[in-house]
């Protein structure tokens, strides 16, 4: 038995050390395993709130983006419905405009029936006087 414990202790020299320096290395990796799981739930955690922060920021855009879409749409609508008003009012100025300028038209016909019968009428009051003055001077040389 003196090999079995020469092998033994041979054994327990080399191998002993190696498998404690191992455990004592297994213990380090498991310790920064641990620290790294710890780390990365961490990191999760703060992803997932990061994720949810997100999401309202996302939803508050769109819930703001419908109130503006909405206000447009109000305002489009408020403008067209001005915008006919506006060409009502105008269609009726031009029915107005239409309508004084037909009046003044017509006046302004009636005026100038009146302005030729005028200058008719001298025409004729002169030679009724041309032709009284005739009559005159034939009477006068009849008698």
């Amino acid at each position: 038995m003196d090999i079995k414990e020469a092998v033994g202790s041979v054994l327990k020299e080399l191998i002993v050390p190696e498998l404690n320096k191992i455990k004592d290395e297994s213990k380090e990796v498991k310790t920064t395993l641990v620290l790294t799981n710890k780390r990365l739930d961490d990191i999760n955690l703060h992803l997932a709130d990061q994720s949810r922060r997100i999401d309202s920021v996302r939803e508050e855009l769109s819930e703001r983006i419908d109130e503006t879409n909405k206000r447009i749409d109000s305002v489009r609508e408020e403008l067209s419905e001005r915008i006919d008003e506006t060409n009502k009012r105008i269609d009726s100025v031009r029915e107005d405009l239409g309508g004084k300028i037909d009046e003044t038209n017509k006046r302004i016909d009636r005026l100038y029936e009146v302005i030729v019968r005028r200058d008719e009428h001298s025409m004729l009051d002169r030679r009724v006087a041309k032709l009284e003055q005739e009559i005159d001077d034939l009477k006068r040389m009849a008698a």
